[in-house]
Formats: structure tokens, sequence, C-alpha cells
């Protein structure tokens, strides 16, 4: 469920979103309101001791979300309406992180200085899918965890 594993089972897979999610910097994370809705925000994903993380404001509404019902969707940032680079999408379910050393972990792989107040949160990958598009049309690489 975590990152190395899709890294392991599918390496280009792994390789082509970890291009597509730290490269574009910004993501898209959907979360489920209490209501049953979706909420989507954006986010910076960091890619760390073989785990993808979040981190956060402590008051941020996804972070509630992710607290009650940890499922989500997250999609890289398209480079252009044509697809630009490709697209990558996962899911899975997020859990808050509260061991002192995974938090450092993910602190040394941030591309940004982390507040000590965020927040963070792991993200288990279930399933990915990269995309990427030439003449003949869409080509996908898709991955799903294997069922325990």
């Amino acid at each position: 469920m975590s990152w190395q594993e899709l890294a392991n089972d599918n390496p280009d897979l792994a390789r082509f979103g970890a291009e597509r999610l730290l490269e574009s910097e910004v993501a898209y994370l959907a979360t489920v309101r209490q209501d049953g809705s979706p909420r989507v925000h954006p986010v910076t994903p960091i890619i760390g001791g073989g785990k993808l993380f979040v981190f956060m404001e402590p008051t941020s509404p996804k972070g509630h979300d992710l607290r009650r019902n940890g499922r989500y969707a997250m999609h890289c940032q398209v480079a252009d309406s044509e697809g630009g680079k490709g697209e990558f999408f996962l899911s899975g379910e997020a859990k808050l992180v509260e061991d002192a050393a995974t938090r450092e972990t993910a602190v040394r792989a941030a591309s940004y200085d982390v507040a000590d107040r965020y927040i963070l949160f792991e993200l288990a990958v279930d399933h990915a899918l990269g995309t990427t598009y030439s003449s003949d049309g869409p080509v996908r690489q898709r991955w799903q965890r294997h069922p325990l």
C-alpha cells in the first residue's frame, strides 16, 4: 500500500508518477466531505523513504476530511490542454502520521520549508494510472494493489 509497493511492482509507472507529481509541484487532492460530497484541494506531494506524503495546516478542511474518512484521489497538474507531459492519477487511503521518525523523513524530502505546526498524512496507494498522449491516442499504464 505504500509508494514503495508501487515502485517495486511497476517501477516505470512509479518513476513516471514521481516525475509528474514532483515536477509540477502542485497536484489536486480530492477528499470526501462529511455530507459525502467531493472536495478538491491543491497540495504539494512529497515522496520519500518509499512513501507518499502531504503536509497541511492543522485547521485545513482536507485534514478534517481525511481524519474522518481517509479515502482520497490525487491527480497531477497537467501541462496544457493536450495532456502535455502526461497525466498521473492515484487513489487510496490517507493516515495521519504522528511518528517523529516518519515525519523527519517527510521533512527531509520536502521541496519547501515545513512549519512545525503542519500535520502530516501518508497516502497509501491502492490504484495508479499514468496516461501519455501520442498521435495514435492515449497510452495508459495501470497498477492495482494486490488484495490481502
